[in-house]
């Protein structure tokens, strides 16, 4: 085997003693292997996903009361009120503009050359209208009442109860339809 001497005026390379030597090198390790603990290791917080976190706007924790009415809002029964109303409102708009523009608004059979006045027309937008308004405030709860019954029997909320409850409110209306005729 062979060994060098050192002769005296050339330093020995260890590489212990030349990382050691270096300032920049002695911390620089010990940094980097506590940053990647503190990033990815066990030593990382866990933070919670809050919106304001994530850029979002902040969202303040709900009260009682507030939770109370989203609940209250949520429920079978306000639903189908809310489409009941809604259904009526709507119905009532769209039967009086499909009486305004109906040309045999205020027509009387009787007498088909005689011109009808505004009382009668008026009368008739109001029948149409009231009867559109029912008609759509039942079509609505039926449909709501419908959603939300087959909602709670899959325990799912999602596209297919409203596809589901439009082929049960559709066949309903269809037999009554049946039924009538």
């Amino acid at each position: 085997m062979a060994t060098t001497v050192n002769s005296g005026n050339v330093p020995v390379s260890n590489t212990q003693s030349s990382t050691s030597a270096d300032p920049r090198y002695d911390g620089s390790t010990f940094q980097y292997s506590m940053l990647l603990e503190h990033l990815i290791g066990e030593k990382r917080p866990i933070k919670d996903l809050n919106p304001t976190v994530m850029g979002g706007l902040p969202n303040p924790m709900k009260t009682d009361d507030q939770k109370m009415i989203e609940r209250g809002m949520e429920s079978c029964a306000f639903k189908a009120v809310l489409a009941c109303v809604g259904g009526f409102v709507l119905g009532g708009a769209f039967g009086v503009f499909t009486a305004g523009i109906d040309t045999n608004v205020g027509f009387d059979p009787k007498d088909p050359m005689r011109t009808p006045t505004a009382r009668e027309v008026l009368k008739d937008m109001g029948q149409r209208g009231m009867s559109y308004a029912k008609n759509f405030a039942v079509i609505g709860a039926m449909f709501s009442c419908t959603e939300c019954i087959i909602e709670s029997h899959r325990g799912k909320s999602d596209w297919k109860n409203a596809v589901y409850s439009g082929c049960v409110t559709g066949g309903a209306i269809g037999f009554r339809g049946e039924l009538t005729t």
